[in-house]
């Protein structure tokens, strides 16, 4: 089951190696991870996605990183409503004969063109990780040349309503 784990740092060097090699000590495959800075300065947030198959070495996890002294909080948000959001650039193949076909595709995604050369065009998509498959499963059979992801980053949202627990993440 993959989980939506925050954590609020101090921001300064070596954070990231620590909390990072303490998830690989623990055998945890990080599936994503994103760090930014916050609205106060010196702190970051980051925002991991990790696969759990044992809810005891989850428990066990949190209250690690929890003690970690340049970590000020940690949250498992997985269960609360949120707000989660990722960023892709896609290369797409994309020659003058079909870009209005794939434009057709393109435009219900509000993905953006960010680049265009002869025979490419390079979109930028932004939304939640089901709808990034979703446009990425779309413009495979057109050929994707070259593709990046953000990794999610998510907060949990002001008015809380209980949420079903379904996550299908990357």
């Amino acid at each position: 089951m993959k989980r939506v784990i925050t954590t609020t740092v101090i921001n300064q060097s070596g954070v990231l190696n620590r909390v990072t090699g303490l998830l690989m000590k623990r055998q945890f495959n990080i599936e994503s991870i994103s760090v930014g800075h916050t609205e106060q300065a010196g702190i970051s947030k980051m925002t991991f996605v990790v696969n759990v198959e044992d809810e005891r070495k989850l428990e066990q996890l949190l209250k690690q990183l929890q003690k970690q002294i340049d970590v000020l909080k940690v949250n498992d948000i997985t269960d609360k409503a949120m707000v989660m959001r990722e960023l892709a650039l896609i290369k797409v193949v994309a020659p003058p004969a079909v870009r209005s076909e794939i434009y057709s595709i393109v435009e219900p995604f509000r993905a953006t063109v960010v680049d265009m050369s002869k025979n490419v065009t390079t979109f930028q998509v932004t939304g939640d990780p089901e709808k990034i498959e979703a446009f990425i499963d779309l413009m495979k059979p057109y050929g994707i040349k070259e593709l990046t992801r953000t990794g999610v980053s998510a907060f949990v949202r002001e008015t809380q309503k209980a949420r079903t627990p379904q996550l299908n993440i990357l």
